[in-house]
């Protein structure tokens, strides 16, 4: 059975029809619907469900892309990177021993950080309505500049 903040939601969002981008994006973060923030945001590792079990929110046509990947690698190098710099300033290590320890560090943290910011970028897509969320499918004028007509 529907609550009334969930049909609230459907019909639009918050009351004056605003969705509240940072929310949204929390609850994509924790894996959550960035809707209702009720059901579950992936139905694999990083594959997004097609609809939200709760509030009926379609999923499938988020454009997520290389958005996510990008971010993670941003921030697993700055903070390996730094990791590498502060423990080579305390502990000269050899460049094997740097390497048996921010190998796997790297590959940890990147897998731990890309499902969490792929629900983040999704949740940001929905609150913003971007890519089909905000009620009309996107079109080639949404996404392409306009031709010119002199060319």
């Amino acid at each position: 059975m529907k609550t009334a903040a969930i049909e609230k939601l459907q019909l639009g969002g918050a009351e004056d029809g605003e969705r509240a981008v940072t929310r949204s994006i929390k609850r994509g973060f924790l894996g959550r619907c960035p809707a209702c923030g009720e059901a579950r945001l992936f139905r694999a590792f990083i594959k997004s469900v097609d609809a939200c079990a709760a509030c009926g929110e379609r999923m499938d046509h988020h454009r997520a892309d290389d958005f996510p990947p990008y971010i993670v690698v941003t921030i697993v190098g700055h903070a390996v990177l730094a990791g590498y710099m502060m423990t080579d300033l305390v502990f000269p290590l050899s460049t094997w021993q740097h390497l048996a320890i921010w190998a796997p560090v790297t590959l940890a943290s990147s897998v731990a950080l890309l499902q969490p910011v792929k629900g983040a970028v999704i949740g940001l897509q929905w609150g913003l309505r971007m890519h089909g969320f905000g009620g009309k499918e996107d079109t080639p004028e949404d996404i392409l500049p306009p031709r010119d007509a002199s060319a």
